[in-house]
């Protein structure tokens, strides 16, 4: 059989099965994977992994045993499929992590119904990316199904808390060697970009705290005490100012979907300040606040220059502002990366 007519058997099966494929990818977004705190993860990692057995698959539950993130009430459990074909190599992994963001205000439906309408499956991690991890899966079946004989190994991983870093899913694969340069010879994650295209890279991430420091003084009497509140709104002025407009005129060369992706970017992704325990008010000048920022740098910047430039603004910042003190805090570092377009993958 030709490389074509088998693609086209496959396709045939892939179209015979859609309505399996979409109650798969619903039943993944009714499991509430919320991340933080990491909820249910042993759960729809054997989900996943007990629909890989009944396509064939070989089965591997792996917890990130020894990480602070992997507790008794959120254990972080990974799973992992394997089936060979004729021969072991070359071996191709395809991954998708199950974790999902907090789902937010301002939903109609149940953000964890899984509900499929008028042709769309609605629900949080629906996109990002348990739909991709579902596909990912059927594809693998499809070719099975297809009688098509594998040239090799596909590996299907489910993994946790990408949305945090990684540290303890795909992270802690690579690092006890499950996804490793040495047996690994390609792989592909299903995210949510775009089904007209296959991306190739991505942007580099840099996640880093600032803290602004005050003097607590009593709320009736704040002129007694410096307002870290305060201080972090003149950080935040100065990078809105500074950085944010030198930011809008990076511009990376190569193609990009989204075209806005193309541009480095800085986002405030979380802010917490002052004494409130759960917005319980307290009579307090506030005394600490901390912010998280996300900042995504092109593969034309290095990271040391990306990292030099915050601490440059705040050095500025606080030679014009004496009482500023502040720190700086990295929390995730990954560099920007690019497979060759005419690699065999």
């Amino acid at each position: 059989m030709t490389h074509h007519a088998e693609t086209e058997k496959v396709l045939q099966v892939v179209d015979g099965i859609t309505d399996e494929i979409v109650e798969f990818a619903a039943d993944l977004v009714r499991i509430p994977t919320v991340n933080p705190p990491g909820a249910l993860y042993e759960v729809c990692a054997h989900t996943i992994g007990e629909r890989l057995k009944s396509f064939g698959f070989s089965v591997n539950y792996v917890a990130a045993e020894g990480l602070p993130e992997h507790s008794p009430t959120h254990p972080r459990v990974n799973v992992i499929g394997s089936r060979a074909g004729s021969v072991s190599r070359p071996l191709l992994h395809l991954n998708g992590h199950f974790d999902v963001v907090p789902p937010g205000y301002g939903w109609t439906l149940d953000p964890f119904g899984g509900i499929v309408r008028d042709g769309r499956l609605y629900g949080r991690g629906s996109a990002d990316m348990k739909a991709g991890l579902a596909a990912a899966i059927y594809a693998a079946e499809a070719v099975r199904r297809a009688g098509v004989e594998l040239r090799g190994t596909i590996e299907v991983s489910g993994t946790v808390d990408e949305e945090s870093g990684g540290m303890a899913g795909v992270a802690w694969l690579a690092q006890n060697g499950l996804i490793s340069s040495n047996k690994t010879d390609y792989v592909i994650i299903p995210e949510p970009l775009n089904v007209d295209c296959v991306c190739v890279g991505h942007r580099g991430v840099y996640w880093f705290d600032i803290t602004t420091y005050g003097r607590v003084a009593h709320g009736s009497m704040p002129f007694l005490g410096i307002n870290a509140i305060d201080q972090m709104n003149k950080v935040l002025n100065t990078i809105r100012e500074e950085l944010v407009p030198e930011l809008a005129t990076r511009m990376t060369d190569m193609p990009v979907i989204p075209s806005q992706a193309r541009y480095a970017t800085i986002n405030t992704n979380t802010i917490e300040g002052g004494q409130a325990n759960q917005l319980m008010q307290t009579p307090c000048v506030a005394d600490r606040c901390t912010v998280i920022f996300d900042r995504r740098f092109l593969p034309e910047e290095e990271f040391e220059t990306v990292r030099g430039e915050v601490e440059e603004l705040l050095k500025r910042l606080s030679i014009k502002t004496p009482d500023l003190k502040y720190d700086l805090q990295d929390r995730l570092i990954v560099q920007p990366m690019r497979t060759p377009e005419m690699s065999p993958v």
